[in-house]
């Protein structure tokens, strides 16, 4: 299928504008997430074979998830699972609606198998997400896998107002995912990585579980586990002051990495001209580094943190170099763009074929080994 995909189908979407190609294909898999029927055709073709994770007091059946970005709306929710993903995270979203930056605004780096975007957290608010993700529950289409939301900051709050307008999203939110991830790291909302600062992350991280707290009295369910997504472009002791949040703060674990705002050396015109736009870089240049956070946040933490590895993943080598590194699960955005809908299926069933190699019994047994 990959090679179906390369050889016809990325050729034409590759013809078209970066967004216009993310918009068509997210527009058919909304039609066919409509469609139960389609939905069990896709599964046939796409989907993947078990290979559970216990995580943060949540079951995967498999490793492999999609990132936030892809899915900002959540108008897609039951096709991920089709697709062979272990788990998906929709969003950024923010509080109030907004339109994002100017296009064009997302660009490829095809020789380096590269997107560059500044997208600018693009959706429709906390409450229009709420109603799409109830919309999907009540029709009965809600996937079997793990869903996460990717909680952004609203543009035009200020950085002294983050923390009321994170909670804003969390408790209109809190009934309808199974966990959250604290996006303080795009590097395309102004001032939004100053957030990364431990008293001011702290605040917002407060802010959230007293709201974690409330709800989980009133409902008797489970508190929500809440991860802090990271830019790579962080040194190590920023990283380090970061991690003595994760106690007082009952942090269910990390997302490494974010994009990048540095950029390779790049000699043919074309991809010069990519790196010269403003936004955060994904693919393939990202993954050293990403592992390389991956590593020091696992030994910082002896292991005892779970990680979700993204940056760079393409194949079933790109991930089992971040579980060895010390991610307990992995995701991907830029690799399908580049590999296509069969990623999924085909990374999995690569991390199985690894188990097997190493004589493992499970896959957490693999878990930074190499670190």
């Amino acid at each position: 299928m990959s090679w179906w995909y390369k050889q016809l189908v990325r050729p034409a979407l590759f013809g078209m504008d970066s967004e216009e190609a993310h918009n068509l294909a997210l527009n058919n898999l909304a039609y066919v997430s409509r469609a139960p029927v389609l939905c069990e055709a896709m599964a046939a073709m796409f989907g993947a074979p078990a290979l559970p994770v216990n995580c943060f007091g949540l079951s995967f059946p498999n490793p492999v998830g999609l990132a936030a970005g892809m899915d900002k709306r959540g108008v897609a929710v039951p096709a991920w699972a089709s697709l062979g993903f272990g788990f998906s995270e929709v969003g950024g979203v923010t509080w109030h609606e907004q339109p994002g930056n100017p296009q064009p605004r997302m660009f490829r780096g095809i020789a380096d198998e590269a997107l560059v975007n500044r997208m600018g957290f693009n959706n429709g608010g906390a409450p229009a997400l709420a109603a799409k993700l109830s919309e999907w529950r009540q029709r009965g289409h809600w996937p079997k896998h793990p869903v996460g939301i990717n909680l952004g900051k609203s543009k035009i709050t200020p950085n002294e107002e983050a923390a009321e307008d994170y909670a804003n999203s969390f408790r209109t939110l809190w009934r309808l995912a199974d966990f959250f991830v604290v996006n303080v790291s795009s590097p395309n909302t102004p001032n939004l990585r100053q957030l990364q600062d431990k008293s001011a992350l702290d605040h917002i991280l407060a802010a959230l579980q007293q709201i974690n707290e409330e709800l989980a009295q009133q409902t008797g369910f489970s508190k929500k586990p809440i991860l802090v997504k990271v830019a790579p472009d962080l040194s190590f002791d920023a990283l380090d002051e970061m991690l003595e949040l994760v106690g007082p703060r009952k942090l269910a674990g990390i997302v490494a990495t974010n994009t990048t705002i540095a950029r390779p050396e790049a000699k043919e015109p074309k991809l010069k001209a990519v790196y010269a736009e403003t936004g955060g870089l994904s693919g393939r240049p990202l993954r050293q580094r990403s592992t390389e956070v991956i590593r020091h946040l696992y030994r910082q933490t002896k292991g005892k943190l779970p990680l979700i590895g993204v940056g760079g993943i393409f194949t079933a080598e790109d991930a089992w170099e971040k579980i060895c590194a010390g991610a307990s699960l992995v995701q991907v955005y830029t690799g399908m763009v580049y590999e296509g809908p069969g990623i999924a299926q085909a990374i999995v069933r690569g991390l199985q074929d690894k188990v097997s190699q190493q004589g493992l019994s499970d896959m957490s047994k693999a878990v930074g080994t190499a670190a």
